[in-house]
């Protein structure tokens, strides 16, 4: 196992069941204005201090693929804490600040100690922790109000493309009518051939409120592409949690250059 296996288990970055998004059928979407949209994607965010999660994930980069067990925590707006276990035994801890990224590994007794850099490179777009939260909640990577989008209506969704692209991106969101949740979520960077593609095909209640069930994760960089699938078991939000992260002595410090 190499140690991207490791930081990708929450990034996914990081991401099935028998159910998928309910479609609205037989209806007419509603044409609304772009604003109204984007009010709406902000207005039915899931509300709440914390999260507690059980997740399966599952990653496969065409040359190998494993299948760990995630615990996921998370304090709103101030950690991300990562737990993956394989046959019952621990295997990895990651913790994310805004501030920076933390991991080890039991497998070759290593850990890391750093910004983004590692993850955003990989993914293809600059990552950090709120773009990352967000991904794991089912809203949008960028802040939709930072610009002006145009919206249209496609297969039943509400399609956002921003007026005026910028020079190394190219974006598209597709929101659900019904909980103006993300559907699915696509960053390109056309010179360097790469391609973010994060799709949510099934959300489920979570109290009163919509939270994704299966995300789907796809990175492809020229022929090689890496697709990391997330099935939240649990959730369970508001309850107190603790987030224990110590880099166990002894172990070597990675490098990312």
């Amino acid at each position: 196992m190499n140690r991207i296996f490791y930081l990708l288990c929450f990034s996914l970055i990081i991401l099935q069941s028998c159910k998928g998004t309910k479609a609205i059928s037989g209806a007419t979407i509603k044409k609304l204005r772009t604003e109204k949209i984007v009010a709406n994607h902000y207005n039915k965010a899931f509300d709440f201090t914390t999260i507690n999660a059980k997740i399966k994930v599952r990653y496969d980069d065409g040359k190998q693929s494993f299948s760990p067990n995630v615990t996921l925590r998370i304090e709103k707006d101030k950690k991300i804490w990562v737990s993956a276990k394989l046959l019952g035994i621990t295997l990895a801890k990651v913790l994310i600040t805004p501030e920076k990224v933390s991991y080890y590994e039991k497998i070759n007794n290593t850990y890391f100690e750093g910004d983004f850099k590692i993850i955003s490179e990989w993914l293809g777009t600059d990552l950090d922790f709120e773009k990352v939260q967000q991904l794991l909640l089912g809203q949008a990577l960028f802040n939709l109000k930072d610009e002006k989008y145009v919206s249209s209506i496609e297969n039943q969704k509400y399609r956002l493309n921003p007026k005026k692209e910028l020079e190394l991106f190219e974006r598209l969101f597709v929101l659900n009518p019904d909980s103006f949740k993300i559907f699915s979520q696509q960053l390109k960077q056309p010179i360097e051939n790469r391609n973010l593609l994060v799709n949510y095909s099934s959300y489920q209640k979570v109290g009163n409120q919509d939270f994704p069930k299966e995300i789907s994760v796809i990175a492809s960089e020229g022929i090689a592409k890496t697709i990391i699938m997330i099935d939240y078991r649990s959730v369970d939000y508001n309850a107190k949690v603790s987030f224990p992260f110590k880099i166990p002595s002894g172990y070597e410090q990675v490098t990312i250059e």
